[in-house]
């Protein structure tokens, strides 16, 4: 018996049945926006390169206070006026700059939105390097990814002595990492409580963003930021310059190949775990839950595969992001409680966030 999905798909992939929807008075709103989302599809990249190009001139910055004339903005960013009129206008039908009046632009909502979103600017610029990966995505598909592009910049994915990784090979990328997790810091602690934890982990810390927020925002917290020893050195001379190496440290370590250290009562992995394929995935998990006391909280902060409102950036965006970094999959709320349960964790609960597309919660104590 068909299936009545099966039915639907034969019926709108009719191009009879498309002419007709798109005419008839109560099907043509459905077949507009039908046909807005397959060109939006298609049109994506584009639309992302717009935004780059908006980026790297700084253009929101330029109408930050306001609306300017176009001579002015293309004057600052150094482009003749009719490319700025042509990059105007784009923007504009995309909602990041909106006309004020004749020849005049401002900000639109999306600009101003993105204005106040460094760590998305950020990720803008990095995409560059995520385009090339995602040229030929059959190939990526069959062959796996390219050795020069994500896998490459995310170093500790490509390493098998993570340890060993210098200086220089981290920077870019813990600073992005640093850059791009703004909000999810703001976003966490404004939504999960740590007015009781003494002592928090923070595996994969990076330089230490998350540490020092919630040290700032919590006087009785003391946190280990925990990361390779390249990246803690980054992380402790951040904590030094902040004057708060006395409550908060970075500890090097690989905890792929190394124990997590004991003594906290809350361990957190902010956008760790899906970095991870899931044998090491799980084991970490275990070590987690070896390093915990009874009554200790394990914390997992990261964009998953079935939040609801944010499902294409689970497994459509982080699934081929990180295929071409080369390590690591999405995974939905129910696989991860599947996998603390294997990893000992007697209970496991999914948190239901403001921003699910930025940050979804899962919280398991250690019984």
């Amino acid at each position: 018996m068909m299936h009545w999905k099966d039915w639907r798909n034969r019926l709108v992939s009719d191009p009879r049945f498309q002419s007709f929807a798109a005419r008839f008075l109560l099907t043509r709103p459905v077949a507009a926006a039908q046909a807005r989302k397959a060109f939006d599809l298609a049109a994506g990249f584009v639309y992302s390169q717009v935004l780059l190009a908006c980026v790297e001139l700084r253009l929101f910055e330029l109408l930050r206070d306001g609306p300017r004339p176009l001579a002015d903005l293309a004057q600052a960013a150094d482009l003749p006026p009719e490319a700025m009129e042509r990059l105007l206008l784009a923007a504009n039908s995309l909602a990041l700059t909106e006309a004020r009046g004749p020849g005049v632009f401002g900000l639109g909502m999306a600009g101003a939105a993105l204005l106040g979103n460094p760590g998305a600017l950020a990720m803008v610029v990095h995409h560059k390097l995520v385009y090339r990966d995602l040229a030929d995505p059959v190939a990526l598909l069959r062959h796996g990814p390219s050795a020069q592009g994500l896998a490459r910049f995310w170093a500790y994915a490509r390493e098998e002595d993570r340890r060993a990784i210098p200086d220089e090979d981290v920077a870019a990328y813990s600073t992005l990492m640093d850059q791009s997790q703004s909000l999810v810091r703001r976003d966490l602690l404004d939504f999960y409580p740590m007015g009781q934890v003494r002592h928090m982990i923070d595996v994969g810390g990076g330089e230490g963003g998350f540490c020092l927020e919630a040290a700032k925002r919590y006087p009785q917290l003391h946190a280990t930021c925990l990361d390779l020893p390249a990246v803690a050195r980054r992380a402790q001379a951040r904590f030094e310059r902040e004057g708060l190496a006395g409550r908060i440290s970075a500890k090097g370590c690989d905890f792929k190949a190394e124990a997590i250290p004991q003594g906290a009562d809350l361990i957190t992995l902010v956008r760790v775990l899906h970095d991870h394929d899931d044998a090491p995935a799980l084991a970490l998990l275990r070590s987690i839950r070896a390093g915990l006391p009874q009554g200790g909280k394990l914390l997992i902060a990261e964009p998953m595969a079935d939040a609801p409102g944010a499902e294409p950036m689970g497994d459509a965006y982080f699934g081929f992001y990180l295929l071409a970094m080369g390590s690591g999959r999405p995974r939905s709320s129910s696989e991860i409680r599947d996998m603390l349960r294997a990893a000992g964790f007697a209970e496991a609960q999914a948190l239901r966030t403001p921003r699910p597309l930025l940050v979804s919660l899962i919280e398991a104590s250690a019984i």
